[in-house]
């Protein structure tokens, strides 16, 4: 019976010794990919910290975002003080509806809600459904920490389009503010200067043996190097950057256009990277007519260079572009 009891100890142990050993490898997959899209110190990337997280809101498989304390301005299409809703998501939900990209441009692409009781008084759930002259140029009223309202952008079909010109054409980008407000509200503060000095990318790997052309990856081959993106940075000289907190982090998919961290440096998928899970924000996506540009810069001229111990390829010329309206 004691030899019996002294074989049936390791046994006990084996669940604990299994469950320690998925942890571990889960935590090795972690770090491994917090270093796959970042460089060494010689190309500075600004991290997210925990206390910039944001909840995300899901509603019925879409985004319904906006930016608290700023208000939008604009030709009100249904006015907020015989319009009210509980929430700011049902406020954007209002517009979308509006905005179902059947029937040309949007009636409405911008939305203004009030949501805090206390500091609304009256105006406590007011929805104003408005339309800009410029859904590129927004009107914008007020902003900062005393301003009362949440304001959102909706982009319906053919609209919300930026270009980043290269050498080698265009890349229209479709903006998306309901996912991502923040971001997207950077990016039009772009176009208003009308340069982007210092706006380039600066590595660039293929699909590889690891994805087809439709960005599948293919079985039993690994996830990388290379890692099939192109990565840049839209930070404009002499700008102050101001970092962006975490929004909307869907799956990466072909042509998804999203931040590392908290920006300026972003990258545009090449492939669907299910295994890199919901990691980044992503802003835009590449139309699909125009992936065969990214397409060109990723197999230009590269040097191999490692950061944080990953093997990547850095283009031998940076390729400069413009932002501007598409």
């Amino acid at each position: 019976m004691g030899r019996r009891q002294i074989d049936s100890e390791p046994t006990r142990w084996v669940p604990l010794g299994l469950l320690l050993m998925g942890l571990f490898s889960c935590f090795l997959v972690y770090m491994f990919m917090s270093v796959v899209l970042r460089p060494s110190e010689k190309i500075q990337f600004l991290s997210v910290s925990e206390n910039e997280s944001v909840e995300l809101v899901d509603n019925n498989g879409g985004c319904c975002r906006g930016m608290d304390h700023f208000e939008l301005w604009g030709a009100a299409v249904k006015w907020g003080s015989d319009f009210k809703f509980n929430s700011s998501v049902e406020c954007c939900d209002a517009c979308k509806a509006m905005c179902n990209g059947k029937d040309g441009p949007c009636l409405c692409d911008s939305w203004v809600f009030c949501g805090n009781p206390d500091a609304c008084g009256s105006k406590y759930g007011e929805c104003w459904l408005k339309k800009q002259k410029d859904p590129l140029a927004p009107d914008k009223q007020d902003a900062g920490e005393n301003t009362i309202w949440t304001s959102g952008l909706i982009y319906g079909k053919g609209e919300g389009i930026v270009k980043m010109e290269t050498q080698y054409g265009p890349l229209h980008i479709k903006l998306l503010p309901e996912c991502a407000p923040r971001s997207v509200m950077y990016i039009l503060e772009l176009l208003t200067m009308r340069h982007c000095a210092g706006c380039q990318f600066y590595r660039a790997e293929g699909r590889g043996q690891s994805w087809d052309s439709e960005g599948n990856h293919l079985n039993s081959a690994p996830f990388g190097p290379p890692f099939a993106l192109v990565q840049g940075t839209l930070e404009a000289e002499g700008v102050l950057f101001k970092k962006i907190p975490t929004e909307e982090c869907p799956i990466i998919q072909r042509g998804s256009v999203a931040w590392i961290g908290s920006g300026p440096e972003f990258f545009i998928s090449l492939a669907n990277h299910e295994e890199w899970k919901k990691s980044y924000t992503v802003f835009g996506y590449v139309l699909p007519e125009d992936m065969e540009i990214a397409e060109k810069i990723a197999t230009l001229p590269t040097v191999p260079d490692v950061w944080n111990n990953i093997n990547v390829s850095v283009l031998e010329k940076p390729v400069v572009f413009l932002i501007s309206k598409g």
